[in-house]
């Protein structure tokens, strides 16, 4: 529909993998708001180009149905300080030129500060969507980014209590903070039923059958050879029993490739059946797109990961994850999901597995505002606070 000139200007900034399962159902609750509401809101969206390769961006944007980019700053790689200064760079002149009423971040990945520290510093105001994450280790980038998000963001919103309670204990004014739970439940909810119609299982030779399903990506597990290692001696104890599916990061097999551990893996150029004796190896295969991905992750037997998402994913699933960190900033899985925490101890992983497989396993009770309806609820406090000139 036509949107008026009198309308408010928001900029949604997508950056990384993650970012697009939270900004897809944030456009299309603005485009709910602008069929129904008023004041009308006018989208712009911004990728910068943190993940630039094709299947860990342009399918996503095709699989969440999102729009094509307003505009695309083309980051790329490089060194953290290298990335942030280049976003910074960057989006100041989107912002220059576009002078939006407010500036949409997600999650933790450097565009998200940064984009954040580009508006702050021109007074426009800034949201964070899932605020208040913390894991306490600043050893993490993300744990970094979090923190300075936060803390110059003007409405944070918040994915479970333990966040609006962390970040009370920061200072941050309870004015600016809002629970509106976890916006990434938004997408599971409205891809669900799709993914599950997909030949995804048949396609891999997985129909029927148990598996595990696995994600590794954060620089504490693989970018340390021995780290990486120990990582892989668990999961091909684990292979030794069921198939493990390991759609793999581009930065992942640069690191399996620099450390010399291509002999744990089958590295699949297509998406062809399982052999039945496929062995103890670790089955590669480049990334998923979303919906096969959730294809994937639903009817895992077991889902092992150093993804914040995933472990809130698996929550709302019910399937049994288990998570190779010592920290998560997103306790509630632990609490309430089917979360454990296992380090990089390949015994512990093993020892998890087969609690699994011997039907020891984890029940989740998903919590309640995780409700498919996050997006709405921004959108609401948004349009109704102001945000028009």
């Amino acid at each position: 529909m036509m949107i008026e000139r009198s309308a408010s200007k928001w900029i949604l900034v997508a950056a990384a993998r993650p970012n697009f399962m939270k900004i897809a159902p944030l456009m299309r609750a603005v485009a709910a708001h602008n069929e129904k509401g008023d004041p009308p809101i006018r989208p712009v969206l911004v990728h910068t180009g943190q993940h630039y390769d094709a299947n860990m961006s342009d399918a996503f944007f095709r699989d969440l149905n999102l729009p094509e980019p307003d505009i695309h700053l083309g980051i790329g790689s490089g060194t953290h300080g290298e990335q942030t200064g280049r976003v910074i760079i960057e989006f100041e002149k989107i912002l220059l030129r576009e002078t939006p009423d407010i500036v949409i971040v997600v999650g933790d990945v450097n565009s998200t500060m940064a984009c954040a520290l580009a508006a702050v510093k021109l007074h426009i105001p800034v949201a964070h969507v899932e605020a208040g994450l913390r894991s306490f280790d600043r050893t993490m980038p993300e744990e970094i980014n979090r923190i300075v998000t936060d803390a110059v963001s003007d409405y944070l919103f918040t994915p479970s209590p333990d966040g609006d309670e962390q970040l009370l204990r920061e200072g941050i004014p309870r004015e600016k903070i809002h629970l509106v739970g976890d916006i990434m439940v938004d997408s599971l909810f409205a891809g669900l039923e799709i993914a599950k119609e997909r030949p995804t299982l048949d396609r891999l030779g997985l129909d029927g059958r148990p598996y595990a399903l696995v994600t590794l990506h954060r620089p504490a597990n693989v970018d340390d050879k021995n780290t990486f290692t120990r990582i892989l001696g668990g999961l091909t104890a684990v292979a030794e029993k069921i198939p493990v599916i390991f759609p793999i990061h581009p930065r992942t097999r640069k690191q399996v490739v620099l450390f010399g551990l291509e002999p744990h893996f089958v590295f699949h150029k297509e998406e062809r059946p399982l052999s039945p004796d496929a062995g103890s190896m670790l089955h590669a295969y480049q990334p998923f797109g979303y919906l096969d991905f959730l294809n994937l992750m639903a009817h895992a037997t077991v889902v092992l990961t150093d993804s914040g998402g995933i472990q809130e994913e698996t929550t709302v699933l019910d399937i049994p994850c288990i998570t190779i960190r010592d920290t998560t900033e997103r306790p509630i899985t632990l609490t309430e999901g089917t979360n454990v925490l296992v380090h990089d101890d390949p015994d512990r992983i093993i020892t998890e597995v087969d609690r699994v497989l011997d039907g020891h396993r984890r029940k989740s009770k998903c919590p309640a505002i995780w409700d498919g309806h996050t997006a709405e609820r921004i959108v609401r406090i948004l349009s109704t606070h102001g945000t028009a000139r």
